[in-house]
C-alpha cells in the first residue's frame, strides 16, 4: 500500500513540476510517467479520469503545499517577511529555470479549458491563500474588509508580476511589486498593537 501511495504522490509532484515549466497543454501523460519513473499504464490506475483528474489533483496538492508554507511564514515571521520569502522563492525559481517556471497553480487557471475541476482547484487555492493572509492582517489590527482587500491585491500583484517577468525575461516586475507590497504593509500595519487572539 505504501508503494501505491508513493507512486501516486510521485506522479502528482512530477505533474506539478512539469505544468509549472511547460504548461498543462504541452505536458502529456507520458511526460509525467517518464518524469516520475512510474510504470507504463499506472497513471490510469491512480487517476482513472485521466489527465483532467491529474491536473486537478496536482493543482490542489500544489496549492495546499503553498498555503501551508504561507501559513507557517505568517505565523513565525509575519506578513512582510512572508511576502519577501514568497517573492524570493519565485525569483529564484524564475532565474533558475531561465524564466520558464512560475506559480504552481496558475497553469490550471490559465489552461483549464478541458479540466474545469482543475480551474476550480486553482480558484480554491488562491482563495485559501487570501484567507490565511487576510487572517494574519486582521490579527494585526486591520478590519476584515481591508485585510481581504490587501490579501487579494498581494496575490494578484505577485501573480501578474510573474507573468510579466516571464515575458520580459527579467525579475524587474517582481522586484518592483515586492517593494510596493512591502511599502503598503509597512504603511497599514501598526506594529505597536499586539496581535488579536
Amino acid at each position: 500500500m505504501a508503494n501505491r501511495s508513493s507512486a501516486r504522490e510521485d506522479m502528482l509532484r512530477s505533474a506539478a513540476h512539469l505544468f509549472r515549466r511547460r504548461g498543462v497543454e504541452a505536458t502529456s501523460l507520458a511526460d509525467v510517467i517518464d518524469h516520475a519513473g512510474a510504470p507504463r499504464g499506472s497513471i490510469y490506475h491512480h487517476f482513472p479520469r485521466g489527465k483532467p483528474q491529474l491536473v486537478e489533483e496536482a493543482t490542489r496538492t500544489a496549492g495546499a503545499s503553498m498555503s501551508a508554507m504561507i501559513s507557517a511564514g505568517l505565523a513565525s515571521a509575519g506578513p512582510s517577511a512572508t511576502v519577501q520569502a514568497i517573492v524570493e522563492g519565485f525569483r529564484t525559481e524564475l532565474v533558475g529555470t531561465d524564466f520558464v517556471a512560475g506559480c504552481p497553480v496558475a497553469p490550471a487557471a490559465l489552461e483549464g479549458l478541458h479540466a474545469p475541476r482543475a480551474v476550480a482547484a486553482a480558484g480554491e487555492s488562491f482563495s485559501s491563500w487570501e484567507d490565511v493572509i487576510a487572517a494574519s492582517l486582521w490579527q494585526r489590527g486591520l478590519t476584515r474588509e481591508r485585510s481581504y482587500s490587501i490579501a487579494t491585491f498581494a496575490i494578484a500583484a505577485i501573480e501578474g508580476a510573474l507573468i510579466v517577468a516571464k515575458a520580459q525575461r527579467s525579475t524587474t516586475a517582481l522586484d518592483r511589486t515586492e517593494s510596493e507590497l512591502l511599502n503598503l504593509l509597512e504603511a497599514v500595519l501598526d506594529t505597536s498593537t499586539p496581535p488579536r487572539q
